[in-house]
């Protein structure tokens, strides 16, 4: 086994009952040693078999990781890389900028 700038290559065995064991140090890199951790598995029509890392989400942040909000998310990063934001330096200067936005309608 060894360690390549694209990642982890290496051989594994498959165990009874189906059962692989992965390496620590890719496991604890792909935070698969935390609780819940979760290997997504897809067959590929070629026969290779494809592990990703899932970690769960927990069910109160699910709405983050909704498509809905994740759009949202990239609008956001796009006005802030393209300098479009107002930064505030208290609560006051916020809230006075809100009523502005609000007059302006």
């Amino acid at each position: 086994m060894s360690a390549e700038p694209h990642g982890f290559h290496g051989y594994v065995s498959v165990q009874r009952r189906g059962v692989i064991a992965l390496p620590a140090d890719l496991r604890q890199r792909l935070h698969l040693d935390e609780p819940g951790a979760q290997m997504e598995i897809t067959e590929r029509a070629d026969g290779v078999i494809e592990l990703r890392a899932a970690l769960p989400v927990p069910a109160d942040q699910a709405w983050f990781w909704t498509e809905h909000w994740q759009r949202r998310e990239r609008e956001v990063d796009e006005h802030v890389d393209a300098g479009r934001v107002t930064v505030h330096e208290n609560a006051e200067d916020f809230l006075s900028h809100l009523d502005d936005l609000d007059a302006d309608r």
